[in-house]
């Protein structure tokens, strides 16, 4: 099996919170798409875009399959994105990046922020 992106179109269900987009897993999506690069995820967006709706949500993952009409069971059940990608006026894409990160190490000035400060020592006078 191939390493791809599979991209679901997402839905915004919620005119209260205009930018809540629901994840729905890609037997369930109106749109899905299945390609070899993430840039191509792209142009797809942009044709969903003049197809659905000017403003509206994605969600991508890296998955193993080689097929999107035979999806292996874990893929759908477990459908976990990486990416959400989300269409702005001007035709400008936000990338959101959802992927479990290392924390970076924590810098020197950190580790002094968090030192409790010195109290004055005793019988010293300002």
């Amino acid at each position: 099996m191939t390493l791809r992106w599979l991209m679901t179109l997402g839905e915004r269900t919620r005119p209260d919170t205009p930018t809540y987009a629901e994840c729905p897993p890609p037997g369930e999506a109106r749109a899905a798409a299945l390609v070899d690069d993430c840039g191509q995820l792209f142009p797809i967006l942009r044709n969903w875009r003049r197809q659905f709706d000017s403003d509206l949500t994605a969600w991508a993952a890296q998955v193993e399959v080689d097929d999107i009409e035979h999806l292996p069971r874990h893929v759908t059940e477990d459908w976990g994105p990486e990416l959400r990608l989300d269409t702005m006026p001007g035709g400008y894409v936000v990338v959101s990046d959802y992927r479990d990160h290392e924390q970076p190490a924590t810098s020197t000035l950190q580790h002094q922020a968090q030192r409790p400060a010195l109290d004055a020592a005793p019988g010293a006078h300002p």
